[in-house]
């Protein structure tokens, strides 16, 4: 499937990350990327400024002018946003959808057309081009669709190929996944500061720390128990501190955490699948 022009149905954070991957990948031009929001011209101009892309509030010029489009408003704002569109979508037309919860099923129901959608989940870290991100495709995308989706998000980081059922694990998992992290190095900082580390050198340890046992991880095959034993040695200062967390279940409570995630996609899902059921 040829790139030629490149619509998006919302302009936050995302949005931007992954118009600057595809710019910064030579994959489409900046002046044939189109961006709409709902009311915000500020931020269309923004976005104009910065990567030269277009901006529009008529989002019935988007379809027409684009064979690729995401959808990147609030996924509450689904139904409203899409629905004045399907007169002018077509098979043509590849979605690829942003929202979490919503499924492709919903957004066909809505469009009342079999258009091939895929469905997306990065996470935060496309901002600097370091996304997880998982795709799924809808039973009208071919495998056409998937090249092409999988194409376009690799300028953002990795992506994989999922069944759409597992996407709810994927948002807890990868998707919220950022948010985790950051709360370990909120500990650690505040850690830090109670044993009398200056705040800059420990913000750089902690860093450079999780930079490396993430690279640790990818260049070994080992499984990260085992990593972590070669380092606690008995009775040393690791071992002292892997006790702590034992103690207060961290592992545990970590896996609870994403589970509970995982739920709470779910229970979203429901609920916005009932909304675009009564549009």
């Amino acid at each position: 499937m040829s790139i030629q022009k490149i619509s998006f149905l919302g302009a936050g954070s995302i949005a931007e990350a992954i118009i600057g991957g595809l710019l910064n990948a030579n994959v489409v031009k900046a002046e044939h990327i189109t961006v709409s929001n709902r009311s915000n011209e500020t931020r269309l101009q923004e976005l104009h400024k910065k990567y030269g892309v277009k901006g529009t509030h008529n989002k019935k010029e988007l379809p027409a002018d684009a064979n690729i489009l995401f959808l990147a408003m609030k996924p509450k704002d689904v139904a409203e946003a899409i629905t004045p569109l399907k007169e002018s979508i077509n098979n043509n037309l590849l979605i690829i959808s942003l929202l979490a919860g919503v499924s492709t099923h919903s957004i066909r129901n809505l469009l009342e057309k079999d258009v091939p959608i895929i469905r997306a989940m990065p996470n935060t870290s496309a901002a600097i081009l370091k996304s997880a991100t998982a795709i799924s495709p809808s039973e009208h995308a071919t495998e056409e669709h998937i090249r092409t989706a999988t194409a376009l998000f690799e300028t953002i980081g990795l992506v994989s190929v999922v069944e759409e059922e597992d996407m709810h694990a994927v948002t807890a998992l990868s998707g919220s996944g950022p948010a985790y992290i950051y709360y370990v190095v909120e500990a650690m900082e505040e850690a830090a500061k109670k044993i009398g580390l200056k705040e800059d050198v420990a913000k750089s340890l902690i860093l450079q720390t999780m930079i490396g046992a993430a690279e640790m991880l990818k260049a070994n095959t080992k499984h990260p128990s085992i990593l972590r034993k070669e380092i606690t040695s008995p009775g040393g200062t690791t071992e002292a501190g892997i006790e702590v967390l034992q103690e207060h279940n961290f592992q545990q409570a970590l896996v609870s955490c994403i589970t509970q995630a995982t739920k709470r996609s779910h229970d979203l899902g429901k609920t916005l699948e009932q909304i675009t059921k009564e549009k």
